[in-house]
């Protein structure tokens, strides 16, 4: 059942009390020491009645939260532990809270890029230990998607922390395209993942069009402390990429309808999991294709979307986004010609789609 913060302020009050044994304690010694805690850490000056300890008591005695707390009463009037060496803040963990526990650790390591969870670092550490040799080492049932050798993760906490601190940065900057690296200063507004790579978004010398530089191109990187930073006033991560898929934004173009057919055997896995949050199905035909339509920038990423699910989707609409992606397919064709002749003598069969 769920614990209220309260509540687990009164049981550990309650098991601090009844662990110091060079005292006796009554009931109202007891609700005395409780009240004193939920003042000092829960800002609580009500004080806390005798039927509540008296509940509390037989809570912790019972199973209801797996305390099976020795509680004794002697001479009627005196509280205590029938085992010195008890405390519910010693109890084993039961089979669903390691999986939990376990399932939580898991979760915790995927920050590890961000230098400021590193305070967590030790602690993590030893919750894993603990879980760990508690389950006998289980191995974990969460893979969570990940790539270690990514470079730029290293920038994260510089970028993070100039961000939540309104720090301008000095970049080194080397793109796919340029011949040589390029230094500039950049406010950074907040950073985005997609696919697996991080990217910081702001503005390159604080002034002109949003930028998005991609961390594993940034080559160092240093506090500016001789410019002031400029905050985004016009754009949060939630409305800038509203009409986007990926990163790729073109400021001032509207978002246009793409009208996608899917066939029967990819129609599940786009119905799932939509390629945009503004897909919708328009038709559904009875070779169980489907059509859908999203409202969306064109960009790179929309592209390489389509094109991942080969022919099992074709672009209706609009034209030009047509176009685009039969040359593409044209050019990959190209490349396959002699393959895709006669794929029966090369033993080759096409996939249909995903695997289910």
């Amino acid at each position: 059942m769920p614990v209220t913060r309260n509540a687990l302020l009164r049981y550990r009050s309650i098991d601090q009390c009844l662990r110091n044994r060079r005292r006796r304690w009554t009931l109202e010694d007891l609700i005395e020491a409780v009240s004193d805690a939920l003042f000092q850490h829960g800002g609580i000056d009500k004080g806390i009645s005798r039927r509540s300890i008296q509940a509390d008591l037989q809570v912790m005695r019972s199973a209801q939260l797996g305390y099976h707390a020795p509680i004794v009463v002697t001479e009627k009037k005196y509280y205590s532990y029938a085992d010195p060496d008890y405390s519910i803040t010693q109890i084993p963990l039961s089979e669903q809270d390691l999986a939990r526990m376990n399932e939580a650790v898991e979760v915790l390591k995927q920050f590890r890029g961000f230098s400021h969870f590193s305070e967590l670092g030790e602690v993590l550490q030893k919750l894993e230990d603990h879980v760990y040799t508690a389950a006998h080492r289980t191995p974990s049932v969460i893979d969570f998607e990940k790539n270690e050798g990514l470079r730029g993760l290293g920038h994260l906490d510089a970028l993070y922390r100039a961000i939540t601190q309104r720090q301008v940065l000095q970049l080194t900057y080397r793109s796919f395209t340029a011949k040589a690296p390029s230094t500039f200063s950049f406010h950074a507004w907040w950073l985005k993942e997609f696919k697996n790579r991080w990217f910081a978004v702001g503005l390159r010398n604080g002034k002109g069009a949003v930028t998005t530089l991609a961390l594993d191109r940034i080559e160092a990187l240093a506090l500016l402390d001789t410019e002031m930073y400029v905050p985004s006033v016009r754009y949060d991560a939630a409305t800038y990429y509203q009409h986007v898929v990926g990163v790729t934004v073109h400021e001032g173009k509207r978002p246009v309808p793409v009208r996608l057919w899917v066939d029967a055997g990819n129609a599940p896995y786009v119905e799932t999991k939509p390629i945009h949050g503004s897909q919708q199905v328009e038709s559904r035909n009875e070779d169980g294709s489907i059509i859908v339509v999203l409202q969306v920038q064109l960009n790179y990423e929309l592209e390489r979307e389509i094109l991942g699910f080969g022919p099992g989707m074709e672009v209706l609409a609009p034209e030009a986004l047509r176009r685009t992606i039969a040359q593409k397919v044209e050019a990959c064709g190209a490349r396959y010609a002699a393959c895709v002749k006669t794929p029966e003598s090369n033993g080759i069969r096409l996939p249909e789609a995903i695997p289910g």
